[in-house]
């Protein structure tokens, strides 16, 4: 389903998406299961933002003859998971794709003004040549989504998706604006922003739940 007018924003409506991020919700969800989840949740996404990967034909041997078959064609795609919370979506996607190359992007939120600042970038030579996928579960003011961006296309990428399983009306508006040739792929579109820019009803903090800490 599109959001509004951006042809960049897919909210997603699959009935497991939906019936796994109810678990998520739940304050009652442990960490063993709340991280199992997230990485189920990113599996199901990321079917549908590889809708387009590109194929080549390579020739393979079956038990009974030699063909042509299809294969992910160019070089492989990067997982980008921002630091700490998007690390829980990775599995999901290595799962599906396990030769692709993992890169990092660590941003922190300034407490007063909620912006982020980046404090750690690692990511694969030759970005400039991949699908980079930029993982976080949570998209609330949308800073930083639009920072990771911003640091991914600053080293060269260009070819660049964007994961997330919960998102806010006001962020996911800032990301589509700021980055419209972005894909953007939600799990679920919630209500609003609290005055803590928590989202609401959202599931708490993202990071905090799937790695047990407070």
């Amino acid at each position: 389903m599109r959001y509004k007018n951006y042809e960049n924003v897919v909210i997603l409506d699959h009935p497991l998406i939906k019936h796994k991020i109810t678990r998520l919700r739940d304050k009652e969800t442990g960490t063993s299961e709340f991280r199992n989840l997230v990485e189920e949740i990113a599996m199901l996404e990321a079917y549908d933002a590889f809708w387009n990967l590109p194929l080549i034909d390579v020739e393979v041997e079956t038990p009974i003859e030699t063909c042509k078959s299809p294969a992910i064609d160019g070089k492989k795609l990067v997982i980008v998971p921002v630091l700490r919370a998007g690390l829980g979506m990775v599995n999901g996607i290595h799962n599906l794709v396990p030769n692709a190359k993992v890169g990092h992007i660590g941003l922190c939120r300034d407490p007063e003004t909620h912006e982020p600042h980046e404090y750690f970038v690692k990511l694969p030579e030759s970005i400039d040549q991949r699908l980079v996928v930029i993982l976080d579960p949570m998209l609330a003011t949308g800073g930083s989504a639009v920072a990771a961006i911003d640091c991914v296309k600053a080293r060269g990428g260009t070819n660049i998706k964007f994961m997330c399983i919960i998102a806010a009306p006001e962020g996911l508006e800032r990301l589509a604006k700021a980055h419209p040739d972005v894909e953007i792929y939600v799990g679920n579109l919630d209500r609003c922003l609290n005055d803590d820019d928590y989202i609401c009803p959202g599931l708490g903090d993202a990071g905090d739940r799937i790695f047990g800490t407070k």
